[in-house]
């Protein structure tokens, strides 16, 4: 596929979608939200895609709204007709994955400057990792504007004081790499360089993996957070259950007894 604002590859089985504004700090234009849009259905409709990796180029990963492009209404950045559509009535995901509704796992390389609408990848994404140069906050009251679902996902993932501070302070409280994994909101600090390989070592450790058995479990995992305990075991096994009808289950354990590697058919 052919874009202007972002950048797609398909490398195996790993689909990478690059933030490609580097002047605009890659700030989210309606023509960017498009294309990325795009790109996800793209990676999740594409049977030879079992995983996503979502980066940045240039200093910033993502900075947010293109404020430049804001219409003066304050309405929601998107090119259809306003409220026309079910997904307008819902809360704004702008460049997020439809990670409620996606089956395959995304990574995300945060490689620079992240703010705004650009956390909404560090709280939706399933392994998040970040430069050791990359920086977060939340600058919407320093513009004048609520922070809206960027910080309420933030306190599900930060302690409560520190996402309250974050969300206060605006643009002037900025946290870097090594606070941000300490707190648990990413996973891993790399070195700048470093980055992108290593997000693509860990897609292609996730890729070893049976397929359908890793989104079975990140879909009963991500699914089951908002259920009492009970219902999400139990919504956990039916998932369960249903991937031990495919030929993958059973290449699994025949593998094992046979000593080598499980050729995975993701079927």
């Amino acid at each position: 596929m052919s874009f202007d604002t972002i950048k797609y590859e398909v490398d195996a089985h790993t689909a990478i979608v690059t933030l490609n504004r580097p002047d605009a700090l890659n700030a989210l234009s309606p023509h960017m939200i498009s294309e990325l849009r795009s790109a996800y259905a793209e990676a999740e409709n594409d049977d030879q895609v079992w995983t996503l990796i979502v980066t940045g180029s240039g200093r910033a990963f993502c900075t947010g709204a293109d404020v430049k492009e804001i219409p003066g209404d304050g309405k929601v950045i998107n090119e259809r007709p306003y409220l026309s559509t079910y997904e307008q009535w819902e809360a704004p995901q702008e460049g997020t994955p439809p990670f409620r509704t996606m089956a395959k796992p995304i990574i995300v390389a945060i490689n620079g400057i992240c703010c705004g609408a650009g956390l909404d990848w560090v709280t939706t994404g399933d392994i998040v990792i970040a430069s050791d140069k990359a920086t977060f906050f939340d600058p919407h009251v320093s513009i004048g504007l609520v922070a809206g679902r960027e910080v309420v996902r933030l306190a599900r993932v930060l302690p409560r004081s520190v996402a309250l501070r974050m969300a206060l302070m605006g643009k002037h409280e900025r946290m870097g790499a090594e606070r941000a994994l300490d707190l648990g909101m990413i996973s891993e600090v790399v070195e700048h360089e470093q980055l992108v390989e290593r997000a693509r070592a860990i897609a292609d450790i996730v890729n070893s993996n049976a397929p359908l058995a890793v989104r079975g479990t990140r879909m009963a995992i991500l699914k089951g957070l908002d259920l009492p305990l009970h219902e999400a075991e139990m919504l956990a096994e039916s998932f369960r259950e249903r991937v031990t009808r495919t030929e993958d289950a059973l290449e699994g354990p025949r593998a094992f007894v046979e000593k080598r590697a499980p050729e995975w058919q993701c079927r």
